[in-house]
């Protein structure tokens, strides 16, 4: 049987675009979202589809018994890719929004992690890929919520490799920066939702935000090369604790190792 591989948050980008490289390259790819009428376009394109909203747990349960009763019991790899960003300046960040932003990026990617262990661990192997930032080395002004949640995929994922060491269970970090997808969209319509923008002091940098039509970050790169990250870590023996993606991560994870805290804040203001 083919190297299996779920894959969470394939309703669109970096998500759908691995999941439709990877069947092509011959893998069993398991593709997951969570709305319905995204996994019934995942179904039509080919896929085994399932629904799964990684901020609920039964969903999650339900997804691994179906796949594994396809696989004979086992899973191979596991990309958590779900998740989205919430803009905004710490002040302008209620408390409810932290959570909201925490419990898909981090209690979600969490909660597929310590159930697909279950599995893993029974089977003897097994391959988790987290879905960091560059954001998740380095902080952005008004991206307070998203950094946290990367900062805290970084600790658990740092954590949990020392404790698997022992085993024959290797995870690892994705460190994508800037990389065309939804992401951008969607992150404008958490900003629209939850931040009151007439009421901050950082209202023109919202507004300006809202009517780009597109990112000018530079570096960007297709989703495609995340996929190719992918395939390499799943062919790979011995995978990396991290990897790199865009010139970005590269650059700004290499600034924050050799220069001061103030000379990197002098750095990232300007971005």
């Amino acid at each position: 049987m083919s190297i299996s591989v779920l894959i969470t948050g394939c309703s669109t980008g970096i998500g759908e675009r691995t999941a439709i490289y990877l069947k092509e390259k011959g893998y069993l790819v398991f593709a997951t979202a969570r709305k319905q009428n995204d996994v019934d376009r995942l179904n039509s394109l080919g896929f085994n589809a399932f629904l799964l909203d990684v901020t609920n747990k039964e969903t999650i349960a339900d997804t691994l018994l179906k796949i594994l009763s396809i696989t004979n019991g086992t899973l191979d790899i596991v990309f958590n890719n779900a998740g989205y960003g919430q803009p905004g300046a710490v002040e302008d960040l209620s408390v409810d929004t932290l959570k909201e932003q925490f419990e898909t990026n981090v209690f979600g990617l969490h909660e597929v992690t310590i159930q697909v262990l279950k599995i893993m661990k029974s089977q003897g192997y097994g391959k988790i890929i987290q879905h960091s930032s560059v954001l998740g080395l380095v902080s952005l002004k008004l991206r307070g919520a998203y950094n946290a949640s990367k900062y805290a995929i970084e600790g658990l994922t740092d954590t949990l490799r020392l404790e698997l060491y022992d085993t024959n269970i290797q995870i690892t970090l994705l460190n994508t920066g800037p990389v065309l997808s939804e992401f951008r969209n969607n992150a404008k319509l958490k900003v629209e939702k939850n931040i009151d923008i007439e009421n901050s002091r950082f209202k023109d940098s919202y507004i300006k935000s809202l009517q780009s039509s597109k990112s000018d970050v530079p570096f960007t790169l297709e989703s495609i090369e995340v996929a190719k990250i992918i395939e390499k870590i799943i062919i790979s023996k011995k995978i990396k604790p991290r990897y790199y993606i865009t010139k970005a991560t590269y650059i700004l994870g290499y600034l924050k190792k050799i220069i001061s805290t103030t000379l990197l804040d002098k750095i990232l203001l300007r971005i």
